[in-house]
């Protein structure tokens, strides 16, 4: 929303949505057309929205309020969304849209319509409200299909919002991934294809891969914090976010082996890799997906809630995300726990479909993947595991360009046991 009181904007920072003048543009745009369709059927799944918001009062209260909410004093505020009924047309017609590329991306076109909406006191309620989250699954899955459809493919070409461009290609790295160079659409079927597009074999290889001691990087992925001594249950609300095991592991049976362990979390840029890859080899324990919220924000930052990056501890409690957690071959770290964390309009979170309990892993191994957009995951550890983390630095307010993990990278070194 470009008024954070955060002054790492990392959302817009790691290319999720573009500045601000940009995206109100971008939303300016969008509006233009409503009008000429005004007459259309909505998508299925917007209508049952439509629906949902008509016979609940308390539903409809929420949208309405969210809406009349938004701040009418900034300089873009005529661009803003001035009803429901636009809002679900605006919601039909990203159905059938696949994120262009620009020097700041709208990478989630329904975040960027929702985004003012995110940060008024309706909108925390209403993003936490389970009817309204179950509408919003239903319309994110439908935006998959389409997403994962040819149809989708329109933005792969070599226009300067298509990301076959020079400048696009340049900033994803292309040449470091599998891809058909003659083909019209690099090879890929469909966008969600090319998002969670293949590194070359060679291209990320796996630090240590026969030193049990050393912990890889999940993901491509910036440093977002370490927790240490976390407790089973804190009040994650609160401004400073601490991490509440028996939130974030979803009440899981295991969640007493890490009471006073550590919490290592990072965020996943726009542009980065999408796939996560096992940090140590071991034995799957449990892999399960939970659902849970989409667009809800930590309200405790105040105007900084408006940027999902900022609200990440929270995130890592509330929103969609999905939990695996593995029997170290190393017994100095034992069990362990990843969890992958859609964050907003990536509310797809998929685990890979042949790994069940039983399942042995090395170290650097295929787990699953992201689709839609940016995300963020964390490493849970038991107490007494960790030595010391690779990680140089966590980004500062003054950092424009927060280090970057390569995955499977050294990430951290276990501790020897006495």
């Amino acid at each position: 929303m470009g008024i954070s009181s955060d002054p790492v904007d990392t959302r817009r920072h790691a290319g999720w949505l573009p500045e601000q003048s940009e995206l109100e543009e971008w939303l300016a745009g969008r509006c233009d057309g409503l009008d000429a369709r005004a007459d259309q059927p909505l998508h299925p799944v917007v209508a049952e929205f439509r629906d949902l918001i008509d016979a609940d009062p308390i539903v409809r209260m929420y949208l309405n309020q969210m809406i009349s909410q938004i701040p009418q004093n900034r300089q873009y505020s005529k661009r803003h969304l001035r009803s429901v009924s636009q809002l679900l047309r605006l919601i039909d017609d990203i159905l059938s849209t696949a994120p262009e590329y620009g020097e700041s991306m709208v990478m989630t076109p329904l975040g960027a319509v929702l985004d003012w909406t995110m940060g008024t006191p309706a909108g925390f309620a209403a993003y936490r409200d389970r009817r309204i989250n179950a509408k919003l699954k239903k319309i994110l899955n439908a935006w998959c299909e389409f997403l994962d459809s040819p149809g989708s493919l329109y933005v792969l070409n070599d226009s300067p919002s298509g990301w076959m461009s020079e400048a696009a290609a340049r900033t994803i790295g292309i040449e470091q991934f599998q891809y058909d160079p003659a083909d019209e659409h690099w090879g890929f079927r469909s966008w969600n294809d090319f998002f969670t597009r293949r590194f070359k074999e060679d291209a990320r290889p796996v630090a240590a891969p026969d030193d049990d001691s050393v912990i890889v990087s999940a993901c491509e992925s910036t440093p977002y914090g370490i927790s240490v001594d976390v407790q089973r249950q804190d009040r994650f609300w609160i401004k400073s976010q601490p991490y509440s095991l028996q939130e974030m592991l979803a009440g899981d049976e295991a969640v007493d082996a890490f009471v006073g362990g550590t919490v290592y979390q990072a965020f996943l840029s726009a542009t980065d890799y999408h796939r996560w890859h096992s940090p140590v080899s071991g034995t799957i324990v449990r892999a399960f997906r939970v659902d849970g919220t989409y667009y809800s924000e930590a309200d405790s930052l105040g105007e900084g809630a408006v940027e999902p990056a900022n609200s990440q501890s929270y995130l890592a409690h509330v929103a969609t995300r999905a939990i695996i957690l593995i029997e170290a071959d190393n017994p100095a770290i034992g069990l362990m726990a990843v969890v992958q964390v859609g964050m907003s309009d990536v509310s797809s979170c998929v685990i890979r479909p042949d790994l069940g309990p039983g399942s042995h892993l090395a170290k650097g191994d295929e787990l699953g993947h992201f689709q839609f957009g940016g995300s963020t995951y964390c490493l849970v550890f038991r107490p007494g595991v960790i030595a010391d983390f690779a990680v140089s630095a966590i980004p500062q307010p003054h950092e424009t360009d927060p280090p970057v993990v390569r995955v499977r990278s050294r990430l951290a070194t276990v501790r020897t046991p006495d």
